[in-house]
């Protein structure tokens, strides 16, 4: 089969690999939700122990959702930036330890190859495949020594957009009863909400994870129990001091 053939076949394995594979933007989307929802939950479940009023609550969660989505979409877009920053930096280092002894790459290669199974006739075969082309030659340096690869490379703004924008959607689910509905009422129904969707985050989360959807559901819905209840005793310990 020729180099061209391999490539294609390669390329259409891993595209229909990629198809039935979770895409990068699930992870960002799912852990937004879950810090929107989890923040907010616990911010009127505070305010609310605090203060019964409603339009402070709705305000103060309102504000909160807000500060959280700037937070989360301006931290994915940093941490993406930053990870390939980092792979750049594995490429460029690479590339300087091969211009600076190219020889000693090619047996640190031919070593690392053989650590992992490979015989040293057939080792020594795939470098002298290697390090003929110059890009595959720092690609392999970069992954074997750096730990960097190219499909690690992410976008910062789509990482940023998911995030923010699921953040706003958690953030704003345990809101929407004190647009309709007032004092106690609203905080129950609030409650159970957050709790359903505190269940079916977690739930999603699952997709990105090695856990089953239901156990993962359930370790998330204990800890938003755990936030509100909390966040709603510590508002009542600040009323009872400050009042």
């Amino acid at each position: 089969m020729s180099t061209a053939s391999v490539t294609s076949r390669l390329d259409d394995l891993l595209g229909k690999q990629k198809k039935v594979s979770t895409p990068d933007w699930v992870g960002d989307a799912v852990y937004g939700a879950n810090d929107g929802l989890g923040a907010i939950f616990g911010i009127i479940a505070g305010v609310a122990g605090y203060t019964a009023a409603g339009q402070t609550i709705l305000i103060s969660g309102l504000f909160g959702a807000l500060a959280s989505t700037l937070s989360m979409a301006a931290g994915a877009w940093l941490a993406t930036k930053s990870e390939n920053e980092m792979m750049e930096s594995g490429f460029r280092k690479a590339k300087e330890d091969i211009t600076r002894n190219p020889h000693n790459e090619r047996e640190i290669l031919s070593l690392t190859y053989q650590s992992k199974g490979f015989e040293e006739g057939l080792s020594e075969a795939i470098i002298s495949t290697i390090v003929a082309d110059e890009t595959k030659f720092v690609e392999a340096v970069a992954q074997e020594k750096y730990g960097v690869h190219e499909s690690q490379r992410g976008n910062p703004w789509s990482s940023s957009l998911y995030g923010g924008v699921s953040t706003l959607v958690g953030g704003i689910i345990p809101l929407i009863p004190f647009f309709f509905l007032q004092g106690h009422l609203a905080l129950i129904v609030a409650a159970v909400i957050s709790i359903l969707a505190h269940f079916l985050v977690g739930a999603a989360k699952s997709v990105v994870t090695v856990r089953t959807w239901w156990s993962s559901g359930l370790e998330m819905t204990v800890v938003g129990i755990l936030v509100g209840t909390v966040s709603y005793g510590l508002g009542l310990l600040g009323s009872t001091l400050i009042g």
